[in-house]
């Protein structure tokens, strides 16, 4: 059975950080690369982030590019994300994908965990 876990979501001021991880079974997990994307309410999903398969690369979108970094554990098979000078439109519920190097769209959607950002 195929798993992607989300957890360290939770409610954070203005300013501060917060450390996502998703914890994946059940595929190769070293074969995908791997995303978060967010949601917030009345909002469309928007992608956030990904890493490349060994974690050599990342990308971001400008939304949070400078503010959140990514890394991954190959050997663990989990996947992070780090969120800091956190800003109140980064309130969300936040999803960890799955992509298969090489194929297009997400294979693999987490349950989310959620992130408010609120003084």
């Amino acid at each position: 059975e195929v798993q992607l876990q989300a957890s360290g979501g939770g409610l954070v001021q203005p300013g501060g950080s917060l450390r996502l991880s998703c914890a994946a079974s059940g595929f190769q997990f070293d074969d995908y690369v791997m995303n978060w994307v967010r949601q917030a309410p009345g909002r469309e999903r928007e992608f956030v982030g990904g890493i490349s398969r060994i974690g050599s690369s990342t990308w971001f979108a400008d939304s949070v590019k400078g503010r959140f970094t990514m890394s991954r554990d190959n050997a663990k098979n989990l996947v992070y994300l780090q969120m800091n000078r956190l800003k109140p439109e980064d309130t969300a519920v936040y999803y960890c994908a799955a992509q298969r190097y090489g194929v297009s769209g997400i294979d693999y959607w987490g349950q989310g965990t959620r992130v408010t950002v609120s003084s």
